[in-house]
Order: structure tokens, then C-alpha cells, then sequence
């Protein structure tokens, strides 16, 4: 069966009564949306502030392939396996983009056996969270042209407008446009472009707020422009804008309830790319599950280089949370994709692929071991088509790596087929303190934190950039230098070129674009030829997709 034809005949329970049953959460502190799904209220999550945090596993990978590698599917079958043996545990996931969704994915849910569910609410517009953001978003953009229509007494210069707008759907005719067409009526005629949602700051903001005050304040700190000086900065509340962008995510700020197939609780909130944005969901619901469970799952978007150096650099330093281990998921069909298979032919035993490729798997395992510090476990996501001579030899150079390697089945078995999984992480976490290591100081230059990231972690020998960008870089020192950098690169290579797979060296990482995202507390740092706009492929998810006169929903993958 498909996911989405295994989802819809799951024996799903109503959410409050799993959420009564598992962690004594009263239904009236929740807000329900329909009988399996709802948002948790803030009261609740603050009279949780006193309990004993439980422990924070990672869920990462290799750098992503065509094959496919089941990150999400991973924290999932994880999260089910450590309930199996008897350890209470909470999932946290990322919400689910419309973009991807309708683009390539078709769904992000989790695979098989191993997913969250209601699956179509989930990756179509689930609780509004992303409306709701986008809205958000596009309301300080209309507040900016109005304020210039209106005479513009802030002196915003339209040339050094910093602030773009979003929509949650990939389009790439929307990068760059013209606004303001058809005479004085309709404003003034400037460049403008949109980016998706999940690269909008206040995705990022919401995800990094602790509470509605913290969201207010980091939302008015947000810089829509300057003045025709250059220099001067003009906010968010220079226009009175952050009170009614609060107000718009009064319900989004709440994290979202839901459940696996096997009725475990999950909690599914915020949703930054981890190409183009920082990859994690929200603190709220990390620090929230930390408090309800024993062991918490987490993954961060893409690979080890991208989503988890993010997850430690920026949500941890920022929020204070000190992870325990770290697992790190694999293919045999992504390994030897590294390798030179074309995807047709990866389905065929390759040995030597699967050697030429393991160099990725390599770097990413001691990137999180050295770099982050953090222990690891390699968990081979098991395909039909994977030999035995493939899984031996694979699990043999882990061996010879000094990485424990276990092969998970919980695609197919679900819970029960990650219990080795389970086994191997709760030995690491449990025999260590919680903590990890920054790839960067915090007071080192901002050019200085680029460049640590691209020569550790993405093997490359050096960084270049245009004279503006190093010294607008230089400029935001004086006020910004504390801030830690949010890449934005090629999920596909530690390069920024996307056909360079393995694990090359001695590239270089061009910044080709810098962004200060005030209101979020980072510098977002664009490499190479990355596009915060996607476009949709040849062929769209999208064309598949379908609803019966039932209303059952066909072609999420």
C-alpha cells in the first residue's frame, strides 16, 4: 500500500483522549481541531516550567539524494520503537510546506509504517499555522507601501526596502515582480519578489519565541529597510506593526497535538526549510516535550551540514538546550547515488558505489562527532532491494569508522523494527551528561563564523565575496556580531554545487548574498546560485494529487 492508503485505514483515537491516557493533559487545555488533532494551550505549557527535562535525541542525515533517505520516517519508527521498551517518549516534527508538498515530496508525514497521522490534514493546511504566518508576513508588507502612499513620514527609501513577500507554494515566476502598475491609485511602481513561507523571518521568529511577549518584541525588532542614508534602520514597530502581527499568531504560537500510527503522541509545529531557513520546529514544543517526556525525538531538515549544524549553532545556543545523541540516517541506494548510480540502477548490488559513496556518510559522522560533539549512531534505513553483501560490507566500515551501525526496518514493521535503534541511542544518552559542542564562537566575526562553518564542516578551502557584502558584514559587527549564521546553501553537496556529491574538498563557498533577520537573531549567509522561491519540477506532485466524490484524497506519497 501507498502511505496515504496505510494512513487512512490506521485505527487513529481521538487526541484528547490520548492525551489524557499518556500524559494526564486535561481537555481544557486544548483546543481541538476536529476529533484528532489540537493545539495545546500556553497556560498549560507554562505550569509545565518546574518539571524535569527529559532527554533530546536528533534525528539527521546524509546529504539528500533522489533515493531518498527517511529522515522523518526515522524520528517516527524511533519514537514508536523507544515506547515499545517502555520509555516514555515524544516525537517533535516540523510542519509540513505546501510547497514541496505540491512540488516534488508529496507529503512529509513519515513512510510506511512509520508515520504521523491525520496524514492529509497534516500536509494539507493542518491547524492554519502557515496561513497564518503568511498573513502575518504579507501584513507588514502592505503596511510598508501604505506608509510611503501616505506620505511616508518614517522616510523609508523604496530602493532599500529589506522586506519581501511570501506565499507557502512553489512559484518561481513570483522571484522577482513589479508592484504598484496602473497609476498614482495604486501606489508607487518598485521592485519587490516573494519567498516561500517557511524562509519568511517570522517563520523563524515564531519558531525561536518562547512566549507572546518575546514573539511581540522579536517581531517589532524586524528591519523592513533603511533610510536613504543607507544606514539607518527603520523596524517593524516604527510602523506599528507588531502588535497586529501578534495578534494574527495568537493560535499559531500554539503547538500542535497529534499521534503516530501507533497512538503515540506527537508534536508537529513550525517549519523552516533547512536549505534556505534555520530547519527546526519551534522551541515551544521542543522545551514542551522535554517537560512531559522522558526522551524526546527531534530531526532537523536535510543533511548534517545543513538542518543539524543549525539545530546545535542556532536552536540550541539561542534556546539553551543541550541535546544527548544523535542519529544518523543512511541509505544503501543514497550511499552509491554518492557513489555514481544513476537512480535507475540503484536498485542493482554495487559494491563499489557503495564504497565511492560512503565518503558522505564519512564527513557527516565525524562532523557530528568532532565538530559537534555529540555521540552518533548510523541507522541504515532498510529498502527490499538493499543484499546482504551490501549491508555487511556497509555495517563492516562503520565498524571501521568506530560508529555503532544498526539496520532499521520500521518502514515496513514499524516500531518493532526499529527496537535495535532504540536500544543503541538510549545506551548513549543515558551513559553521558546532555550537552554539545559549537562549531563557532559566538564572538568571533561574522565573516569568521561563515568560514568556520564552510572549512569544517563543508570541506572547503576557502570563502570569497563581493567588497559589499564584506563590508556590510564588517558594518553589522558593531551591533549584530553576536549573532550566529544561518547558511543558506545546496542541500544536494557539501559544495554549492548540487552535482558535486561524495564528500568533495578544497571548493569554494561563494556568499553571494547576506540577510540580517533581526527579529529572529541571525544572519542568514546565501551561498551559490540557492533560491528562496522554488520552483515546481517537470513533473508536479500536484498532477497526481486528487479527491474522490467521498472526499477520500488520493496521490500523497
Amino acid at each position: 500500500m501507498s502511505d496515504i492508503e496505510i494512513a487512512q485505514k490506521a485505527n487513529i483515537k481521538p487526541i484528547a483522549e490520548l492525551a489524557r491516557e499518556h500524559y494526564g493533559i486535561a481537555s481544557e487545555h486544548l483546543d481541538p481541531y476536529g476529533h484528532f488533532k489540537a493545539k495545546l494551550s500556553l497556560e498549560y505549557v507554562n505550569s509545565l516550567k518546574n518539571n524535569k527535562d527529559g532527554k533530546l535525541i536528533l534525528v539527521t542525515a546524509i546529504s539528500p539524494t533522489p533515493a531518498g533517505e527517511g529522515k522523518t520516517t526515522t524520528t517516527v519508527g524511533l519514537g514508536d520503537a523507544l515506547n515499545r521498551i517502555g520509555k516514555k517518549t515524544m516525537i517533535c516534527l516540523r510542519e509540513p510546506s505546501l510547497g514541496p508538498c505540491f512540488g516534488v515530496k508529496g507529503g512529509a508525514a513519515g513512510g510506511g509504517y512509520a508515520q504521523v497521522v491525520p496524514m492529509e490534514d497534516i500536509n494539507l493546511h493542518f491547524t492554519g499555522d502557515f496561513h497564518a504566518i503568511g498573513v502575518t508576513h504579507n501584513l507588514l508588507s502592505a503596511l510598508i507601501d501604505n506608509h510611503i502612499t501616505q506620505g511616508n513620514a518614517l522616510g523609508i527609501d523604496p530602493r532599500r526596502i529589506q522586506w519581501k513577500r511570501v506565499m507557502d507554494m512553489n512559484d518561481r515566476a513570483l522571484r522577482k515582480i513589479i508592484i504598484g502598475l496602473g497609476g498614482v491609485g495604486n501606489g508607487y511602481a518598485r521592485e519587490d519578489s516573494f519567498d516561500i513561507v517557511v524562509a519568511s523571518e517570522v517563520m523563524a521568529i515564531l519558531c525561536l519565541a518562547t512566549d507572546r511577549k518575546d514573539l511581540k518584541e522579536r517581531l517589532g525588532r524586524i528591519v523592513i529597510g533603511y533610510k536613504a542614508d543607507g544606514k539607518t534602520a527603520i523596524y517593524a514597530r516604527d510602523l506599528n506593526a507588531h502588535g497586529a502581527m501578534a495578534a494574527l499568531l495568537k493560535d499559531a504560537i500554539k503547538p500542535n497535538l497529534v499521534q503516530t500510527l501507533e497512538n503515540n503522541l506527537a508534536i508537529i509545529h513550525g517549519g523552516p526549510f533547512a536549505n534556505i531557513a534555520h530547519g527546526c520546529n519551534t522551541v515551544t514544543a521542543t522545551k514542551t516535550a522535554l517537560k512531559l517526556a522522558d526522551y524526546v525525538v527531534t530531526e532537523a531538515g536535510f543533511g548534517a551540514d545543513l538542518g543539524a549544524e543549525k539545530f546545535i549553532d542556532i536552536k540550541c545556543r539561542i534556546a539553551g538546550l543541550k541535546p544527548s545523541a544523535v542519529v544518523l540516517v543512511a541509505t544503501v541506494r543514497a550511499l552509491k547515488f554518492h557513489g555514481g548510480v544513476n537512480k535507475e540502477d540503484l536498485n542493482k548490488e554495487n559494491l563499489a558505489a557503495l564504497e565511492a559513496g560512503f565518503v558522505n556518510l564519512e564527513r557527516h559522522y565525524r562532523n557530528i562527532t568532532e565538530h559537534y560533539g555529540l555521540p552518533c549512531v548510523v541507522s541504515i534505513n532498510h529498502f527490499t532491494f538493499d543484499t546482504e553483501a551490501e549491508l555487511n560490507w556497509l555495517q563492516q566500515k562503520c565498524a571501521e569508522l568506530g560508529a555503532k551501525c544498526v539496520l532499521a526496518k520500521h518502514w515496513a514493521e514499524g516500531g518493532a523494527g526499529a527496537e535495535t535503534l532504540a536500544h543503541e541511542i538510549i545506551a548513549l544518552a543515558d551513559n553521558r551528561e546532555p550537552g554539545c559542542s559549537f562549531v563557532y564562537s559566538e564572538n568571533l566575526p561574522l565573516w569568521e563564523k561563515i568560514e568556520a562553518i564552510a572549512t569544517k564542516l563543508y570541506g572547503a578551502s576557502s570563502i570569497t565575496a563581493t567588497s559589499k557584502i564584506k563590508n556590510q558584514l564588517k558594518t553589522w559587527d558593531e551591533h549584530y556580531g553576536n549573532f550566529p549564521i544561518c547558511m543558506a546553501k545546496t542541500q544536494m553537496s557539501f559544495s554549492t554545487n548540487p552535482t558535486l556529491k561524495g564528500s568533495p574538498s578544497g571548493h569554494n563557498i561563494e556568499i553571494t548574498e547576506v540577510r540580517l533577520a533581526n527579529g529572529a537573531g541571525f544572519i542568514v549567509a546565501l551561498a551559490g546560485d540557492i533560491m528562496t522561491m522554488p520552483g515546481l519540477p517537470k513533473e508536479p506532485a500536484a498532477e497526481r494529487i486528487d479527491i474522490d466524490d467521498d472526499g477520500r484524497i488520493t496521490g500523497l506519497f
